[in-house]
């Protein structure tokens, strides 16, 4: 044990943002899952008006029924929903009341987004879809080559929520402070920066996970010498 580091956590929970570090991750199972468990990194108890949990797989293992809609995001190893094969970076998206299990294989590892769907008149609730994100078309941020955006969901009125996966070149970074009332989660998926949320600075990495109210000053930019990549989510079309 590092005596230095007792009582030392990079994690904050501040009331218009929230960083969490693996350090202080807690693993506990979610209603309805066998042979797997979860990380759960944020949730209405905070004020969020979704949840996001990183579901590790045993074998045979599976996810119980959705609070709401569901994402998945395929982080390592072999996961099928709906009997459709997914792997590393693939993804899935849940309509509310969707039956489909979510299956993992022994050591498999998900990103998991459930939230309730917020209907508006005449528009209907999207149908289940899969993909794989190398199949998705970045698209430069602002036309900022080293910012690549890849857009995972349709646009259209029938979804409540967007998510996509950001890709910073090293020394690339958002052009502006953002504040905006869309509320964010983001689980950094590769390489390392700092990030601004509020009045503060952190330094984060790959694991880590972020929320950020609506209306949380944020701003992003990628360090080190390999790019920068999260997964981020926000309420959309509503």
């Amino acid at each position: 044990m590092n005596l230095n580091r007792l009582g030392h956590t990079r994690s904050s929970y501040q009331p218009d943002h929230l960083l969490l570090t693996p350090d202080t991750f807690v693993r506990a199972p979610r209603p309805g899952m066998e042979n797997a468990t979860a990380i759960v990194h944020v949730s209405p108890a905070v004020g969020a008006g979704f949840t996001w949990y990183t579901a590790e797989f045993a074998a045979g293992g599976k996810l119980g029924p959705a609070s709401g809609q569901r994402f998945v995001y395929v982080l390592e190893g072999d996961i099928s929903v709906d009997r459709r094969a997914l792997g590393a970076d693939g993804y899935a998206y849940l309509p509310e009341e969707c039956d489909a299990q979510v299956t993992g294989a022994a050591g498999a590892r998900a990103s998991v987004i459930e939230k309730p769907y917020r209907a508006v008149g005449g528009v209907q609730q999207p149908e289940m879809l899969a993909g794989d994100e190398h199949e998705v078309a970045p698209a430069a941020l602002m036309d900022d080559p080293d910012l690549q955006v890849r857009v995972l969901l349709p646009g259209h009125a029938g979804f409540d929520l967007a998510v996509n996966t950001m890709t910073f070149q090293p020394g690339a970074s958002l052009p502006m402070v953002e504040i905006h009332v869309m509320e964010h989660g983001l689980v950094m998926l590769a390489g390392s920066g700092i990030y601004r949320l509020g009045e503060k600075w952190y330094p984060v990495t790959a694991g880590d996970f972020i929320w950020m109210a609506p209306y949380c000053p944020q701003w992003f930019g990628a360090l080190g010498k390999t790019p920068a990549k999260y997964l981020i989510y926000k309420d959309w079309n509503r």
